[in-house]
C-alpha cells in the first residue's frame, strides 16, 4: 500500500487528541512542538492531569523522571499524518463529523487545483523536521497565505551549523536575509540569519 504524508488542520485545540487517535490506528504522525519544562504550580497541575489520564494516548505532557515537560505546538492546529488512500478517506470522514455545536472538526489540505488532497513528499517532511528540531533559535512560521509574498530568492543548501542539510530559498523578510523552508500550500518556516559562507547554491532542475 502506497503511503503519503498529508497535512491536517485540527480545530478547537484538539490537536493532541487527534494525534493520539491516529497513532492508535497505527498511523505515523508529526506535530511540530517545543518541549518546555514545567515548574511550580504548572508542574503540580500537569502531574495531576497525567494521573487522571493514565493509560490514555494524549501526549500533551511528558514525564522524564521527576521532570515534566509540556509539548507546545509551534504551529497552531497543524498535524501531519502518513497514511494510505483508505486511511485518509476515513480521516476525512471523521473530520467532517459535526460536534454538538454543529461544527466540523477540521480539514485535510488540498492540492492547488483542489481536485485531490495535497501530499507532502518524504524529502519535504525530512527537511521540515530537521529545521524544527535543530534547536536553532529565531524560527518563524508562516501560513500559506502569508509566506507566498516572500518567495522567491536563490535556492540554497546549508553546509554548516545546526541546520546543516536544510534546503530552501533565501529571501529578505523584514530587512533580514533568511532561509525560507516551504511545504507548498501548507506552511513555511523562516530561520534566523545564516552567513553566506555556510550556504551553497542549488541549481534548479
Amino acid at each position: 500500500m502506497m503511503l503519503h504524508w498529508y497535512a491536517l488542520k485540527i480545530f478547537f485545540n484538539k490537536v493532541f487528541t487527534w494525534e493520539g487517535l491516529l497513532e492508535d490506528k497505527g498511523l505515523e504522525t508529526y506535530l511540530a512542538v517545543q518541549k518546555v519544562q514545567l515548574k511550580g504550580e504548572a508542574h503540580l497541575t500537569a502531574r495531576k492531569k497525567l494521573a487522571e489520564e493514565a493509560g490514555q494516548k494524549e501526549m500533551r505532557y511528558i514525564e522524564d523522571g521527576p521532570l515534566i515537560y509540556e509539548r507546545k505546538p509551534l504551529v497552531s492546529s497543524l498535524l501531519f499524518v502518513k497514511a494510505g488512500q483508505e486511511d485518509i478517506l476515513e480521516i476525512q470522514a471523521l473530520l467532517k463529523e459535526k460536534d454538538a455545536f454543529g461544527r466540523v472538526k477540521g480539514f485535510i489540505y488540498r492540492s492547488a487545483d483542489k481536485e485531490s488532497f495535497a501530499t507532502v513528499s518524504s524529502r519535504e517532511m525530512a527537511i521540515f523536521k530537521l529545521v524544527v528540531e535543530s534547536g536553532a533559535g529565531g524560527l518563524e512560521f508562516f501560513a500559506d497565505d502569508d509566506f507566498t509574498r516572500f518567495k522567491k530568492g536563490s535556492r540554497v543548501r546549508v553546509k554548516e551549523g545546526p541546520l546543516k542539510g536544510a534546503e530552501g530559498y533565501i529571501k529578505r523578510i523584514r530587512k533580514d536575509r533568511r532561509l525560507l523552508v516551504c511545504i507548498e500550500g501548507v506552511i513555511a518556516v523562516a530561520t534566523s540569519f545564516i552567513p553566506s559562507e555556510n550556504l551553497e547554491i542549488i541549481e534548479e532542475e
